[in-house]
């Protein structure tokens, strides 16, 4: 008994934190003139006194039931009917540059693609929503928003990384606590039916063979790596030489390098990974090795004249794509190709499907088999549709 009179008394207080009261306010301005409002008291979820004024008792009524809706809720936040998205987004920006400062998992190029986002595209005059107060933005405005930045011709899969942005935003909003839900989450973007459809197609064998031909003694080697390793280009331009185990013959991956020369963490643990090389590509970067000047154990295996990361796009540019001119034979395919051509190897090879996401560094099988799925042998599917037939029509 005793305890369900707590337990009525605690209900009790919660509904009265939560009441809102209207009352009629009359008073004289300077003029002369009497004026009067409805005005709505309540506490927000600070137990501050709030106060807002209203031009008749009806749309007082309509305020303090949404009002009291949202203190049941523990939904309502005072603040977000004073913080616009404008002040979200720079407040945003402004944690980030901290975190970034800090080494705490933000790079440069992460801030600015999210600077990106903000500036052309949340922010826009034409088709942004900068100017929204926070108690103002929907499910409804995000769904808003994606159709305006679709409509101006704004690819799906950018679209889909502005909302992520977008969500990043008020993910923000909700530590300061200004607001309590995040409208963004769910808001998805469609593409067209036949999106995602398309699978991965490897350069052929004798398309990597012939290039790697026509490459001279650097740029083979460089062409070798890439296309056996599985290496990002990020995470080729930052290998060192501390990461080649010659004895072993096995290169571990631990690290990336941006378009801004910033080394980082690959993304996920799973980046994180030893692959094992070839002895050919052994000796040959033995031979690399002993002829290079940055030598020691810390110097890139791959570096500019200056001993720095290799500017990836420079050498696209002056190497890679002039190798296509040498050879009109084979068909253009992006530096991207030579990851994609050394995973179908392993998959050639024979290699089981959780061994090469490992070596592939994805971050789950789920991502190898998407990609790749295809190109794992299919055998024994077509035995089992054979015995599915023999027991139908023999």
């Amino acid at each position: 008994m005793l305890l369900d009179a707590i337990c009525l008394q605690f209900s009790q207080a919660i509904i009265s934190i939560a009441m809102a009261s209207v009352r009629k306010r009359t008073w004289t301005a300077s003029s002369g003139e009497t004026k009067t409002a409805w005005v709505v008291d309540y506490a927000d979820n600070h137990d501050a006194r709030q106060r807002k004024h209203f031009p008749n008792k009806k749309a007082a009524d309509a305020f303090r039931i949404s009002i009291e809706g949202q203190m049941q809720a523990g939904t309502y936040r005072a603040a977000a009917n004073k913080i616009t998205v404008k002040i979200a987004c720079e407040s945003f920006l402004e944690y980030c540059e901290g975190r970034k400062q800090r080494d705490e998992r933000m790079t440069r190029k992460t801030l600015t693609v999210y600077r990106g986002h903000i500036n052309n595209h949340i922010q826009n005059p034409k088709h942004g929503i900068d100017d929204r107060k926070l108690s103002q933005f929907t499910a409804r405005s995000v769904g808003d928003f994606r159709d305006r930045i679709r409509t101006s011709g704004v690819t799906v899969p950018t679209t889909r990384k502005i909302l992520a942005t977008l969500h990043s935003i008020l993910g923000h909003a909700i530590s300061e606590d200004w607001v309590a839900t995040n409208v963004a989450h769910g808001i998805k973007v469609i593409g067209s039916r036949g999106e995602g459809s398309k699978k991965i197609v490897p350069p052929s064998k004798n398309a990597v063979r012939t290039l790697i031909d026509a490459a001279d003694e650097d740029l083979r080697l460089i062409l070798l790596f890439a296309g056996s390793t599985g290496a990002r280009a990020g995470e080729q331009w930052a290998t060192r030489w501390l990461d080649v185990n010659f004895d072993k013959g096995e290169l571990h991956i631990s690290r990336r390098v941006d378009v801004y020369g910033d080394e980082d963490a690959p993304k996920s643990t799973a980046g994180v990974r030893t692959v094992p090389l070839f002895g050919q590509l052994v000796a040959m970067l033995k031979a690399w090795k002993l002829k290079s000047q940055f030598s020691n154990s810390d110097d890139l295996i791959f570096p500019n004249r200056e001993g720095h990361h290799l500017g990836h796009d420079n050498m696209i540019k002056r190497q890679f794509l002039p190798l296509f001119g040498l050879v009109p034979a084979v068909e253009r395919f992006n530096w991207h190709g030579l990851r994609h051509f050394a995973v179908s190897c392993w998959i050639e090879a024979g290699l089981a499907p959780k061994t090469v996401q490992t070596f592939a560094g994805h971050a789950s099988l789920q991502v190898t088999m998407d990609r790749y799925g295809h190109l794992f042998p299919s055998d024994d599917h077509r035995k089992a549709m054979d015995r599915i037939a023999k027991g139908l029509f023999e």
